[in-house]
């Protein structure tokens, strides 16, 4: 079985193909070459010429019966032969007339006819006369319609009946065609459509007919019928009822008349075409024969003769009025070109209506849009995403979905977020366009999932969404599932059944309806709630353009205030360290050449200038050490943290063995990427520090130092590796946590615990920013787990800090 059949065929459909008693195929009627089926119906003769020289290529091998000339004497022969040189330009001139603005039907190759979203073909209609033996001139009416290089003649036997006149038929036309604009919805086109249809055909029963997608099912809406037939009005029809190649030549032609569902065809002479090696293409053929299938249809629904005319939107199959006879029937040109005229009409109408319709729920859904742009032009987009926003309710969702960041934040509103919503977002929104709307109102169709599947999964039925970028970042809506009954003619899991014409597709009617419920969809999205969700996309993607502007103007400007910041900081350190030297040489010199001679309180004074002085080139140099790692880069290598809290122990250790505290590292520590320097100037400066505020002397318990490497997770998700400086000292309250990460800000006075001038924490800070890291301190801590021995002490403090993405193992 092909891809296209798998593709088409519903898995029920493709299995109650082992329910029938006989063998049959359903999947030979979807690959049949319609196109391709080298007959045409009998009543007519087909005669295909060159154009460049015009000899005749293929004809109906009934030409004899109908033209007067057997086909084996036409082919290879000037078609002039037959009709004329003056005919034959007419001929031309009339298919060159009809292509005006249509493009030319080209021919088609592969298996089925492709030129669907060209147009319908172009063709033209024309009287022709031809000589028959007894001399006298027999009336044809013509049809002509391009096929690659040559031009198709159909020849029909003009009627017998009184002659055409156009003045008596164009009034009913034309009535026919003001009443239809007279009706404003979509029903009621349709059911005026079918009336008028009758009138002019005659047909027992007609139909309108509207698909559900693309290859969908069908349902009838509209139904005009003659008493004694049974009602369709509302019914459904199984997508099987007709297979895509049918749908594409029904998107191809207007009309499509079968004269009798018992005619004989007739084949083409020749069979296959030279150098072809196929059938001529018959995809615009008025004779164009009729495929078992569909005959064997029709007869099993007690049908003689039929006429399909399409309805087009936008280039698409949209739906089709089915006329049915109960007895053969043949329509003149005449007829036949007043019901594709109708046809075209009644496109153009419900396209009207449905602009109307659209344009009018539209205008509602941009008040709404205004609101909510209103409150999002001075706001940040998550605003949205309040609850009182009514972002679900502008496209009637059941609930919002704002992700931004690349998936790592992610902001909803209305009902709780379907919990496999997330993952089908970010597979589907990879695929889709930046800016272009995503919509399905049947995802676990699109997912080939059974509706009880998706439902065990958390997908949603119904989904619309808009990637803003392809970073990841979207706005989605999404529906619950609403199942809806429906009424079919057959059922559509078992489109294979034996009817009184054979073992083929048989509908039911109404006389054994199916009522089935459909599942796994929700209520559909509108052209307007697709066409507002677009134009809320542009206005956010405005918004975030020029906020993202904003930020990168004040970035550039901050970047700038920082350096100079930097570039003060150290040439103010720079230059006043000179002048600091000289007042305390100068005082110094004072002291040693006056000191005999100075009273105390002058001397006092003077020792008092030098301590300052000496004090202030001591913060210069803290200043100084500082504002260079803001400039200074980092050199970022693989290194074992267990060899740099060693070297940083060379220097810190008898510090901290001065007060008594003993280091503890309760188990190996890791490899990190880091700068191995400014890491060792980092533990440095809490070791130190551990040294500086152990606990007070007295305190029950040993004084320790614990340094660990623990897995923490990151605010925007992840997981990263943080290294923990943990001491069981004086603590630091809660309030002033914040206080001694700032620059030259110490708890105590600065003769008191050691000394300093408090920079440590604003340098251990700043070391771990630059890195990408973060740093937080937690106090009173307890000692780790596994070392409760230690007890007593105070009440502690832990200092965490990571090293960013390149300082994970």
């Amino acid at each position: 079985m092909s891809d296209e059949v798998r593709g088409w065929l519903s898995p029920k459909a493709v299995a109650a193909e082992a329910g029938v008693s006989q063998e049959f195929d359903l999947s030979q009627c979807v690959r049949e070459p319609i196109h391709l089926l080298g007959g045409v119906q009998s009543y007519g003769a087909l005669v295909a010429a060159r154009l460049e020289d015009a000899v005749v290529d293929t004809v109906s091998r009934n030409a004899a019966e109908v033209l007067g000339r057997a086909a084996q004497e036409l082919v290879g022969r000037p078609v002039t032969e037959l009709i004329g040189e003056e005919q034959w330009a007419l001929a031309r001139e009339s298919m060159e007339a009809g292509s005006l603005g249509e493009g030319t039907a080209g021919g088609v190759s592969g298996p089925g006819p492709e030129r669907a979203a060209d147009g319908p073909a172009a063709s033209g209609v024309l009287a022709l006369s031809l000589e028959s033996g007894d001399g006298r001139a027999r009336l044809f009416d013509v049809t002509v319609h391009r096929v690659a290089e040559l031009l198709v003649l159909e020849f029909e036997p003009r009627s017998t009946e009184a002659p055409f006149v156009f003045q008596n038929f164009y009034p009913r036309v034309r009535g026919a065609l003001h009443r239809l604009q007279g009706a404003t919805g979509v029903t009621e086109c349709c059911a005026a459509a079918v009336r008028e249809v009758q009138a002019l055909t005659g047909y027992d029963r007609v139909v309108a007919y509207r698909f559900d997608g693309v290859d969908g099912p069908g349902q009838v809406i509209a139904e005009v019928r003659n008493e004694g037939r049974e009602p369709w009005l509302g019914l459904w029809f199984p997508a099987t009822d007709i297979p895509p190649q049918a749908r594409r030549l029904y998107a191809r032609n207007w009309i499509r008349v079968i004269g009798d569902v018992d005619d004989a065809t007739v084949g083409l002479l020749p069979e296959l075409r030279e150098g072809a090696g196929e059938p001529l293409d018959l995809s615009g053929s008025i004779l164009r024969t009729v495929s078992g299938y569909h005959l064997e249809y029709l007869r099993n629904i007690g049908v003689a003769s039929s006429m399909s005319v399409s309805l087009l939107h936008d280039g698409e199959l949209w739906g089709l009025i089915a006329c049915h006879g109960d007895e053969p029937r043949r329509l003149t040109p005449e007829v036949r070109a007043a019901c594709e005229f109708f046809g075209i009409a009644l496109s153009l109408q419900l396209a009207a209506v449905a602009e109307r319709e659209q344009a009018d729920e539209l205008s509602g859904y941009r008040r709404a849009l205004a609101t909510l742009l209103a409150r999002l032009s001075s706001q940040e987009p998550d605003v949205l995403l309040r609850p009182d926003s009514g972002l679900a309710e502008l496209l009637c969702a059941d609930g919002a979905l704002l992700v931004q960041g690349g998936g790592t934040e992610v902001s909803a509103t209305g009902d709780p977020v379907p919990a496999a919503l997330p993952g089908l977002l970010e597979r589907l929104a990879g695929a889709s366009p930046v800016g272009e709307v995503w919509s399905s109102d049947r995802v676990p169709e699109v997912l080939g999932l059974d509706p009880a599947e998706a439902e065990e999964q958390g997908l949603p039925a119904g989904l619309l969404f808009l990637p803003f970028n392809r970073d990841g970042d979207l706005l989605a809506w999404w529906r619950r599932e609403q199942p809806a009954p429906r009424e079919w003619a057959a059922d559509p899991a078992r489109p294979v059944r034996t009817g009184p014409g054979g073992e083929r597709l048989t509908p039911r009617g109404s006389a054994a309806v199916h009522r089935a419920t459909v599942r796994g969809r929700s209520t559909p999205w509108t052209p307007a709630q697709r066409a507002v969700a677009g134009e809320l996309w542009r206005e956010m993607s405005g918004l975030l353009s020029r906020q993202m502007a904003e930020l990168a103007a004040r970035n550039t400007e901050l970047a700038r205030t920082n350096e100079d910041l930097d570039s003060f900081a150290h040439a103010a350190a720079h230059d006043l360290k000179e002048p600091l030297r000289g007042i305390s040489n100068a005082a110094a010199f004072m002291v040693e050449d006056a000191g005999d001679v100075l009273d105390a309180t002058s001397l006092r004074r003077l020792t008092t200038v030098r301590r300052l002085a000496e004090r202030m080139d001591g913060l210069l140099d803290s200043l100084l050490h500082f504002s260079r790692l803001g400039q200074v880069g980092l050199e970022r290598v693989e290194l074992s943290l267990d060899e740099v809290v060693d070297d940083a122990l060379l220097v810190a250790g008898g510090r901290l063995a001065e007060q008594g505290v003993t280091v503890v590292r309760p188990a190996p520590l890791p490899r990190l990427r880091a700068d191995r320097e400014r890491l060792r100037e980092v533990l440095e400066n809490l070791f130190v520090n551990a040294a500086k505020y152990a606990a007070d002397e007295g305190a029950s318990g040993e004084r320790r130092l614990w340094v660990e490497a623990v897995p923490v997770a990151e605010p925007g998700g992840g997981e990263a590796v943080a290294v923990v400086v943990r001491d069981n000292g004086i603590g630091i309250p809660p309030g002033q946590q914040e206080d001694v990460l700032q620059l030259f800000r110490r708890l105590h006075r600065r003769e008191e615990r050691g000394g300093g001038s408090g920079v440590g924490l604003a340098v251990v800070k700043r070391i771990v920013e630059r890195h990408g890291g973060r740093l937080w301190l937690e106090s009173p801590v307890a000692a780790p787990d596994g070392d409760r021995e230690a007890g007593g002490g105070g009440p502690g403090t832990a200092v965490w800090f990571t090293l960013g993405a390149a300082g994970t193992p």
